[in-house]
């Protein structure tokens, strides 16, 4: 798996979220910021553990609030295993 593909997808998971384009999500900005709230927040964990099969905790987008943050922690998480 390419570690663009996680990026991608995250960036296509938040889209989806906000409903905005995909082109509209930057990958440094925070994603309070971009309107990702605490129901938001929670899907993606869920939707994290079922595309990458990866546990994550559900303060996630409030540990690393970027999406450059979670792709990297993620990437570090699927390398190890």
């Amino acid at each position: 798996m390419a570690d663009e593909t996680v990026d991608t997808w995250l960036v296509e998971a938040v889209a989806g979220y906000l409903a905005v384009p995909a082109s509209q999500i930057g990958t440094d900005v925070r994603l309070q910021a971009l309107g990702l709230d605490s129901v938001h927040a929670m899907a993606l964990c869920v939707d994290i553990e079922d595309r990458w099969g990866v546990l994550v905790e559900p303060t996630l987008a409030w540990d690393h609030p970027t999406i450059d943050a979670i792709a990297a922690h993620l990437k570090g998480q699927l390398h190890r295993e």
